[in-house]
């Protein structure tokens, strides 16, 4: 058996670990997924809620880190460590300069997206009370139901985002068996601070 399909210990499972977690703690905290978890659980059953965003965020990880994992193997390493660099740099700054901009009172504008997609759904041109029994009806729903309207608003909101980004440089550049089990555990710290918060 050849073992070139295995990834290189890029500085060991333990670096990708910790770098993993580290890295999905600055990325998730106030970040719309984080917000879509914490508002689905003001109306929601939370566990219900914490389960699909938490099953989404896994999956998500793996493809990352599978991408992280493939990416090398097209492109020379050299070029995937200056990438991941830019990408880590760009998102400082963007976090940087959004921090700066705001005001001590205002809401950052993912929160005030995620709620006008969550708690003002667009209405149709029925009358208001269709839009009362969709509210009441909204509540009733069942675990699964609850939990896979979390898994797909959550993996829906995570594709493209920062730290589905980061997670493949990251595996691109360290343990990628470490990343990822470090940003799952990093994303279940962050969606349990949302759901319980």
């Amino acid at each position: 058996f050849s073992s070139s399909w295995l990834p290189a210990n890029n500085g060991g499972f333990m670096k990708g670990f910790t770098s993993g977690v580290a890295m999905i703690l600055a990325t998730e905290i106030g970040d719309k997924t984080f917000f879509i978890a914490a508002v689905l659980s003001m109306r929601q059953q939370r566990s219900a809620v914490f389960l699909g965003a938490v099953a989404s965020l896994y999956v998500m990880t793996v493809l990352s880190s599978i991408m992280g994992l493939i990416l090398p193997k097209m492109v020379p390493v050299k070029y995937t460590h200056i990438l991941g660099g830019i990408l880590f740099l760009y998102f400082g700054i963007k976090l940087l300069m959004d921090a700066r901009t705001m005001d001590n009172n205002q809401v950052s504008e993912e929160l005030e997206e995620v709620e006008e997609e969550l708690l003002h759904p667009k209405k149709d041109d029925g009358d208001e009370e269709s839009g009362a029994v969709v509210s009441t009806n909204s509540m009733r729903k069942g675990f699964s139901q609850i939990a896979m309207q979390s898994f797909t608003l959550t993996f829906l909101a995570e594709w493209g985002d920062r730290s589905q980004i980061a997670t493949i440089a990251l595996s691109a550049a360290k343990n990628p068996y470490g990343v990822t089990l470090g940003g799952c555990i990093g994303h279940t710290l962050c969606t349990g601070m949302a759901v319980l918060g």
